[in-house]
């Protein structure tokens, strides 16, 4: 396992440093030769009371795993990190299995059809939203986004004409993505 830690706005100490690989190194026994690189960051702004930040990039053979998690305490936010990242990993695993179980079962016409359960663990679509997009500037996209109070906005670009997003950022400002 090739295993790196940096540190943002504060000084990563020895302990924290072997608290975290002790922890992320559970997750080398589900995963072959992973590289993670651990970033733990400390926000400075003092209205925000999580402002230990623990956050895990992991390289496999298949998709990159990234996780972010806060809290007041760091040790806190490594474990709830490794919790999030086990679920994940879990997740790669099992649709891994499940691919091969399917190709598997393809090549085998002997088999009966079983009936589909539903994992409890994968997404599920549990509401649709069909609204009229309107053409407008990301400025007055911003507004809306305000009225309504949600993290993003879809709109129709009205110089562009294309499908636009407006997001509100972390940081409290806005980003806005277009289609290419």
């Amino acid at each position: 396992m090739q295993f790196q830690v940096k540190g943002r706005n504060l000084e990563v100490s020895d302990s924290i440093r072997s608290y975290a690989e002790e922890k992320l190194g559970k997750l080398e026994r589900q995963l072959k030769d992973p590289r993670i690189e651990l970033e733990l960051a400390l926000e400075r702004n003092p209205s925000i009371a999580e402002n230990k930040v623990a956050e895990a990039t992991i390289w496999t053979k298949g998709p990159v795993l990234r996780a972010r998690e806060a809290s007041s305490d760091m040790r806190a936010s490594i474990d709830q990190l490794v919790e999030k990242l086990e679920r994940q990993v879990t997740r790669y695993r099992r649709q891994g299995r499940d691919r091969r179980r399917k190709a598997a079962r393809a090549n085998d016409s002997a088999l009966e059809a079983t009936p589909v359960l539903r994992d409890e663990e994968s997404p599920l679509i549990v509401k649709t939203k069909q609204f009229a997009v309107k053409p407008m500037s990301p400025e007055e996209a911003v507004l809306q986004l305000e009225l309504i109070g949600h993290d993003f906005f879809v709109f129709r670009n009205a110089e562009s004409g294309e499908a636009n997003v407006v997001y509100r950022r972390r940081d409290g400002d806005y980003g806005l993505i277009e289609p290419q």
